[in-house]
């Protein structure tokens, strides 16, 4: 059973940092079930206001919807009603729907719906698809637009007009226009999180806009700066948060840059710079060179 319900969600989504967690795999690209749990309690003992488990950092997108439960349920047994546990519904329709309700029985919080797998869809598909997750769920759903399943301004709306459950938006486009306008449709209905790979880059000038949190990759394997450039971000504090740019989210979205995939890869690797390994990334995944390692050991370092 949820510890929250879909308005008691949304209500602590909007107080603080997000967490999105890798996943642990073993050497044989397995669940490494201790290596995850001793990373969530650690990463609870710091100020964050939720935790997405199996969601993109965390490689969901590379598991079965049989290991996504194993992970969610770890989740909820290790910090659950110490902090939200989110799960992710992914892929279909079906697909979806069955993993939204397998989070239900597994504890958790509330589910992060993935855009529907492959398939192109229009606005009224994508409304539809998003409601019939809903309605498969009594849990708090936050959907994510971003690739395939970009939702604009009215789909908006009628979502959240439709589904009472439906809880926040998550946006992985970065399209000012289309925000602006869905401020201006949908107001504090719902709770928004800025979903942009490396978050803390549009940290600033989304909280303009009116997003109340974003999704820390980089917590992590930082959780001290990452939450302290949060605290910075709220406060306005431009100058301290362009001087974090330069000194670190910049050089560190260098490293990130250089091949496909490394916004993930990278967030592993930041793991076992600190001495924390979480593992390899599964394959269609690579992980970091030797030498982009070193270069990501040596930015971290700087921050002792």
């Amino acid at each position: 059973m949820a510890h929250l319900d879909p308005q008691e969600l949304a209500g602590r989504l909007k107080t603080g940092l997000l967490s999105f967690p890798v996943t642990h795999f073993d050497d044989s690209l397995q669940f490494d079930a201790s290596g995850y749990r001793e990373h969530l309690s650690w990463l609870a003992e710091f100020d964050v206001a939720g935790l997405f488990a199996a969601g993109g950092t965390g490689e969901g997108f590379s598991l079965s919807s049989a290991e996504i439960n194993t992970v969610v349920t770890t989740a909820v047994s290790e910090i659950g009603g110490t902090l939200p546990v989110l799960a992710p519904a992914t892929g279909g329709r079906g697909t979806a729907i069955e993993q939204a309700r397998a989070a239900d029985s597994a504890g958790a919080d509330g589910i992060l719906l993935m855009p529907p797998y492959l398939t192109e869809a229009s606005q009224r598909g994508l409304i539809e698809h998003v409601s019939a997750v809903c309605r498969s769920t009594n849990l708090g759903v936050v959907v994510y637009s971003r690739a395939n399943a970009i939702l604009h301004d009215a789909a908006v709306e009628e979502l959240a007009s439709r589904n009472p459950n439906l809880i926040g938006f998550k946006d992985g486009v970065g399209n000012i226009e289309s925000m602006a306008r869905i401020f201006a449709r949908v107001g504090d209905r719902l709770a928004y999180v800025g979903g942009l790979p490396t978050a803390e880059t549009f940290a600033l000038p989304y909280l303009q806009l009116g997003f109340n949190t974003y999704s820390s990759a980089i917590f992590n394997f930082v959780p001290e700066f990452a939450t302290d450039f949060y605290r910075n971000v709220l406060a306005g504090d431009r100058d301290t948060v362009y001087q974090k740019l330069r000194d670190f989210v910049i050089p560190y979205l260098d490293i990130r840059d250089r091949s496909k995939g490394y916004a993930v890869s990278i967030v592993k690797a930041g793991l076992t710079a600190i001495g924390r390994t979480a593992g390899p990334v599964r394959p269609p995944l690579t992980d970091l060179t030797e030498h982009d390692l070193t270069e990501l050991t040596a930015l971290i370092n700087k921050l002792s």
